[in-house]
């Protein structure tokens, strides 16, 4: 895996949670996030907690103790599964549900379409569902399904994007990366590729999500940070969505023609950048591209020249899930905040740790 960061909390001390069968090594054996360790593929891996840790308990939050085998479980996707990161992140709930021998699980997809969401999951806890894992598409307008789920004490697991609300109360636990880190450290990377100066625009993700808001200001505090002779000239959001990162860097291109790097807030806007930048006629490397995520064809880019760094977001969510699910129905306490280690890619990883991509 890439190296470890302190994280906001755990299940445990050193927890490493695998999926697909991958193994993961700690920054005390040697490996680093551009070490080229192939060996990370499916991995997230989650470092100590600091011993100041939140936890909830099934006693503090509501619910009774049960088999997690034989409970009704209900996943609710947010975007449409065009984007590889969703694709991968629900196939990885299904395969861990089938590994664990659960046969009770109702999937559901909003096709981004807030309301949607919503509906799919009070429609989940009127059936009666007993654990909820959602992988929400806006972090706010949830108030409506706290109330239902509190009702009936099912807890909610968030993945990958957080909900503006308590937990241990509102939700059990969020459960995901450092989004502000994240984009720290794809500003390291523009800045490392540009020479510390030069012209930049941002592809924004979606609006109403903190994912976007966080990769922002974390890209903006850095870049000011290490690189004040970096400008962002240009910032428009491009809906984390491949067709829309091409439409806006087409315009961009057009009031900027002269632009040196393109950081995009995911991979798919900075593909949708990278078709851009083909039809201008633009060579590869005349801008250099950062994004995040960790697809295979963000990867790809990087060995063809057309990006320059990727910074990972995992999306294998299901084996941690449905470990902090058992930990909670079986009376332990868990953490409220669990944040995991993303590794990364650069020109001297790519080639060689393609296959860990999704």
């Amino acid at each position: 895996m890439g190296f470890l960061r302190p994280a906001a909390a755990t299940l445990g001390a050193a927890l490493l949670i695998l999926s697909a069968g991958a193994c993961a090594k700690s920054e005390d054996d040697g490996s680093s996030a551009g070490s080229g360790t192939p060996a990370s593929a499916g991995a997230q891996v989650v470092a100590s907690a600091s011993s100041g840790a939140a936890t909830c308990t099934i006693d503090q939050y509501g619910g009774t103790k049960l088999d997690l085998k034989t409970a009704k479980v209900g996943f609710s996707q947010s975007e449409k599964e065009a984007n590889p990161f969703r694709i991968a992140e629900t196939q990885s709930i299904k395969d861990e549900a089938a590994k664990l021998g659960i046969t009770n699980l109702t999937t559901t997809n909003a096709n981004s379409q807030f309301n949607k969401q919503i509906s799919d999951v009070e429609q989940m806890i009127d059936s009666g569902v007993q654990l909820l894992v959602i992988a929400p598409l806006n972090s706010d307008g949830w108030d409506s399904v706290f109330a239902k789920a509190s009702a009936k004490k099912v807890p909610i697991i968030t993945i990958d994007r957080k909900i503006n609300a308590t937990p241990c109360k509102d939700y059990l636990t969020f459960i995901g990366s450092d989004f502000a880190e994240q984009g720290k450290r794809a500003a390291d990377e523009m800045a490392k590729s540009l020479g510390n100066k030069g012209k930049v625009a941002i592809l924004l993700g979606a609006p109403g999500n903190n994912v976007t808001t966080l990769r922002t200001s974390g890209f903006k505090d850095e870049i000011a940070k290490v690189a004040p002779d970096i400008k962002i000239v240009f910032e428009q959001t491009g809906n984390f969505a491949r067709e829309d990162g091409q439409k806006v860097t087409e315009q961009l291109l057009q009031s900027n023609p002269d632009i040196n790097g393109i950081y995009g807030e995911n991979d798919e806007m900075a593909l949708g950048a990278i078709t851009a930048l083909k039809g201008a006629g633009k060579k590869a490397g005349d801008v250099k591209v950062v994004s995040i995520d960790g697809t295979k064809g963000a990867v790809q880019a990087i060995v063809d020249g057309w990006a320059s760094a990727v910074i990972e977001s995992n999306p294998r969510f299901g084996p941690l899930s449905f470990a902090t699910a058992q930990k909670f129905f079986g009376g332990e306490p868990v953490d409220q905040d669990v944040i995991i280690s993303d590794r990364q890619y650069g020109q001297d990883n790519a080639k060689a740790d393609l296959a860990s991509a999704y």
